[in-house]
């Protein structure tokens, strides 16, 4: 069934006249820290999520996993169809302080966007989502179809608990679809709807050869240095070509498919973009732009040196021999590959290269998982989102970034789509995160089309 604008007009009055509060709501929620990194602050921000469900007549449990707390909540409607939507409440660390112009946990208005940790990502998606809840329960008493939200507090530091809690409680998320916890508009203030996340396999690379740092003089020709072990180890993961060099890692990787290139080619080319964006001269393996280089951005695996921490890195010169190094590392993976084939392959590597003496620690990931685009559920968000962006959505097959969307996908066997109120300048991540009130208003106004069209 299609809404229009008439359909709406109530709707959209309440969330137009209630918006300062809903931006009330969402300070509050930016000004208590939730930094899984520094597990600051997560129980009290769980708990307040919670609260926040319970005021909307959600039923809500607040559960223990191995690390940070899961919020579940769930409100019973007229349809009998379940909407999940799915968010998390932890935040990226704050650092550094001094490019904030205002506090990060100090949520600030100014120029029509609110600024603060988290605001965007992931705050300010789940408020204007219960924004939109509030102006249905407003407008008919009830909500048009059952909704739950499941609320994680490990995402910024890889959902390591969640895809077990998820096999442990399929039975208290079984849904119907999915409304992922990010999307936006591009440059040209189009929105664009992701279908897909690429896997990542992170882990620490660390070795330690002796029990203290030596004075170089006396250990350097007789005593094994960790950096020099490190640094060889590293180099037989990749070649200068950019080909992981680990047997087996390309196999059963699924291609991508011709309606994948078809939606590419459907694309504004990148390449331009990029070189002004990020200030580099070129791409990796010859590529110059097009459907080639947004193919290989999203769809082939990689592996990326993240950090690399040994001996001593402070002003001046110290004539010392490591005992420890240790590399971060993450591997992105395509889809067909799995964590626990990458850790054995990765292991096997490492040994039969001579390195077994290297610790293997893995950090977090998942493996990649996506949506059809030609399912009926994906359609009904991109239709629903013309009315309040003024263009067609626009479908991207996979992005290149990674997160917990496997266990949605392939143990609760839903579609996942993409909707929110990000912007190419929303800083998540990085110094001075905000939102754009506008896009907060219009994210609110397309979720209410979505629940009541998912309804019919």
């Amino acid at each position: 069934m299609e809404f229009h604008l008439s359909d709406y007009s109530k709707i959209d009055s309440y969330l137009i006249a209630h918006l300062d509060e809903s931006i009330a709501e969402l300070s509050r929620l930016v000004a208590q820290p939730s930094v899984g990194a520094q597990n600051w602050g997560m129980q009290a921000c769980a708990e307040m999520v919670g609260e926040m469900l319970q005021k909307r007549g959600f039923t809500v449990e607040i559960l223990p996993t191995g690390g940070a707390p899961v919020v579940l909540g769930e409100r019973k409607g007229k349809s009998d169809k379940t909407l999940m939507f799915y968010n998390h409440y932890d935040v990226q660390p704050a650092e550094p302080l001094d490019l904030w112009e205002t506090p990060p946990f100090e949520p600030s208005q100014r120029d029509g966007k609110l600024y603060g940790r988290g605001v965007s990502d992931d705050k300010g998606h789940l408020t204007s989502r219960l924004h939109t809840i509030d102006a249905l329960l407003a407008e008919d008493g009830e909500l048009p179809c059952n909704v739950k939200f499941i609320v994680e507090g490990e995402e910024e530091t890889g959902s390591m608990h969640l895809p077990k809690f998820i096999t442990a409680n399929k039975e208290k998320l079984a849904a119907d679809a999915c409304i992922w916890e990010f999307g936006g508009v591009d440059h040209r203030e189009v929105p664009m709807q992701y279908l897909g996340l690429r896997g990542i396999c992170y882990v620490e690379l660390s070795i330690e050869t002796a029990a203290i740092d030596v004075h170089s003089g006396l250990g350097g020709s007789i005593f094994a240095n960790a950096a020099w072990r490190l640094v060889w180890a590293l180099n037989t993961l990749k070649s200068p070509d950019e080909k992981i060099l680990i047997p087996g890692w390309y196999e059963g990787i699924i291609p991508p498919t011709a309606r994948d290139r078809e939606l590419f080619a459907a694309q504004p080319d990148v390449a331009d973009e990029y070189k002004t964006q990020f200030g580099v001269k070129g791409f990796l393996k010859g590529l110059t732009g097009g459907v080639d280089l947004q193919i290989a951005e999203v769809f082939e695996p990689t592996c990326t040196i993240c950090g690399l921490t040994s001996g001593y890195q402070g002003l001046g010169s110290k004539t010392v021999l490591p005992a420890r190094a240790s590399a971060k590392v993450d591997f992105r993976i395509a889809l067909g590959q799995t964590i626990e084939r990458c850790l054995v392959l990765l292991r096997q590597h490492l040994d039969a290269q001579g390195f077994s003496d290297i610790e293997i620690k893995f950090m977090g990931g998942g493996p990649a998982a996506r949506t059809d685009p030609d399912h009926p559920f994906i359609k009904l968000v991109v239709d629903s989102a013309e009315e309040i962006f003024e263009s067609k959505m626009e479908l991207i097959p996979m992005v290149g970034g990674s997160g917990p969307n496997y266990p949605f996908v392939h143990e609760l066997n839903m579609p996942v789509a993409t909707a929110g109120l990000g912007h190419p300048d929303s800083r998540a991540h990085a110094p001075n995160e905000n939102i754009r009130i506008d896009l907060y208003l219009k994210h609110a106004r397309h979720m209410a089309r979505v629940l009541k069209g998912f309804a019919q």
